[in-house]
């Protein structure tokens, strides 16, 4: 079995990539020196309507993971040494003793969490939920989720016995595993920055039952062996199950292609539907000036952590495109960077952060609205909406960048961005321009790397994480954007600060 550009593969590993929009499964072909891509399967995402509550279809996912795992029992048999999965943060599944699911999980967008944030700091101060969790404090968090479900629904609850995230939920799907791997539980803002396991004394203080929080284990953790069933049905036989980093961006973030690992002189960017930039450090950032900069502390491979902060990231865009076809306008990304291209640079900015774009019914017009009520010229073109959004990303991107260094104390000489929105060269630009740093762009595959490269070192193929992200720059090609003139940003950072007030 040979691959082009690659010497003969030796084993296959297989990663379950769930993000927002799509979920995919990829084979990981490792000839013992790199590590090549190639997609089985890919299948369509999203949140749906369920009454008046936004929910995932986690039983449609999971029947679309059993076809790429068939796909890749067809392709490449007993080659295939294990599979595992990654996705988003924040979001849970509840199950019964008796494995059955409690209700259909709610969806991180989903207006339940209103007002959860402000119930929660009455009940214990912000401070002290900073302390416990280390985490940037935002509606979406799991900690708001269940508080909210304490309120609507506290019988399931109650009947829960265990509490899984969403890749946990297929690792049990996958082998019955109860247990939630560390990096995307550090999401849940559940989980104590420094004891690495949950903060047992917030959460009595808040009224969660404790009871459905299961054992964590670190990234790597082999799992189990796959059901006898699910092995018989796909035709992989008895594989293993190997508990990835997770969280979608700590694959991500384990497969950076930098040389300078154990340095705080880089920053990532992982561009996609969310944008998450940050350091990676040895240990949580705490500080009151991080608890001010509501900076979040998630957990990374190897015991580290990224401080890092969540922005809305592409969501605008995505949102924007979306608005565009309910009204008769159909285009690709493509079409939308070159309508962005053509329009005045820096005429219209936003906070991307605002509560108004989380989930409005027409993004383009809540950008808008946020423009007309700030007294700036409002976007009318679809290119000068579009503008307005990756520019307006850039500039928190500069904003975030300042704050990095100022927190770690040191100078950032370097950002890469990795992931889906890699591939976004007019942002990417912007990103260069506005921050005054050179921009590594790719690999676009960083979560899928990271996944299957943890994978591979679990089977003793490779052993530390400077050799894994080697094992990254030897495997993928990656693109530099130099910073141009820097004035016109200069200009529109203080109107950019001054939308956050």
């Amino acid at each position: 079995m040979n691959l082009k550009g690659f010497i003969m593969v030796q084993q296959v590993y297989l990663a379950v990539d769930l993000g927002a929009e799509s979920g995919r499964v990829i084979a990981g072909l490792w000839n013992g020196k790199t590590l090549g891509i190639e997609e089985l399967h890919r299948f369509p995402n999203g949140p749906v309507y369920l009454g008046d509550s936004l929910r995932w279809d986690v039983v449609r996912l999971w029947a679309e993971i059993q076809t790429g795992l068939t796909a890749a029992a067809r392709k490449f048999g007993k080659a295939v040494v294990s599979a595992g999965a990654d996705t988003w943060g924040v979001d849970y599944v509840l199950l019964t003793r008796q494995g059955e699911m409690l209700g259909q999980p709610y969806h991180y967008r989903d207006s339940r969490t209103n007002g959860m944030v402000e119930k929660a700091c009455r009940k214990v101060p912000r401070s002290e939920i900073f302390a416990q969790s280390g985490v940037q404090f935002m509606q979406i968090n799991t900690l708001f989720q269940l508080l909210a479900a304490r309120q609507t629904t506290p019988d399931l609850l109650e009947q829960a016995d265990c509490l899984l995230m969403m890749p946990d939920f297929i690792h049990w799907a996958l082998c019955g595993s109860r247990v939630v791997e560390f990096t995307n539980g550090t999401t849940t803002q559940c989980m104590h920055p420094l004891k690495r396991n949950w903060s047992v004394a917030m959460l009595k203080k808040l009224g969660i039952p404790l009871h459905i929080f299961p054992k964590v284990v670190p990234p790597g953790t082999t799992l189990g062996s796959l059901r006898p069933g699910l092995g018989e049905r796909t035709g992989l036989g008895s594989i293993k199950v190997v508990a990835p980093p997770t969280h979608d961006t700590a694959s991500a973030v384990a497969a950076v292609p930098t040389m300078d690992t154990g340095k705080c002189n880089w920053a990532y960017l992982s561009s996609g539907t969310w944008s998450l930039m940050g350091v990676e450090v040895p240990k949580a950032a705490l500080s009151p000036r991080a608890e001010q900069l509501n900076m979040t502390n998630e957990g990374g491979l190897d015991g580290t952590y990224r401080l890092l902060k969540n922005i809305m990231g592409l969501w605008l865009v995505q949102q924007c495109k979306r608005a565009f076809e309910a009204r008769g306008k159909t285009y690709d990304y493509g079409e939308l960077a070159r309508l962005a291209a053509e329009a005045p640079p820096l005429r219209s900015i936003v906070n991307p952060d605002a509560s108004c774009f989380l989930n409005p019914p027409d993004m383009s017009r809540a950008i808008q609205e946020f423009c007309r009520e700030s007294k700036q010229p409002v976007p009318r073109t679809e290119g000068e909406l579009i503008r307005c959004a990756y520019e307006s990303l850039a500039l928190r991107y500069r904003q975030v960048l300042g704050w990095l260094e100022e927190l770690t104390g040191t100078t950032i000489e370097v950002i890469h961005i990795v992931g889906g929105g890699s591939k976004n060269e007019i942002l990417n630009q912007f990103t260069a321009d506005a921050c005054q740093r050179p921009v590594i762009a790719g690999p676009v595959e960083a979560t899928a790397m990271g996944n299957l490269l943890v994978q591979v070192r679990s089977s003793g193929e490779i052993s530390t994480l400077s050799e894994m992200r080697g094992v990254v720059r030897k495997s993928s090609g990656v693109v530099t954007f130099k910073p141009r003139e820097a004035a016109p940003w200069e200009a529109a950072t203080a109107r950019f600060a001054s939308l956050q007030r």
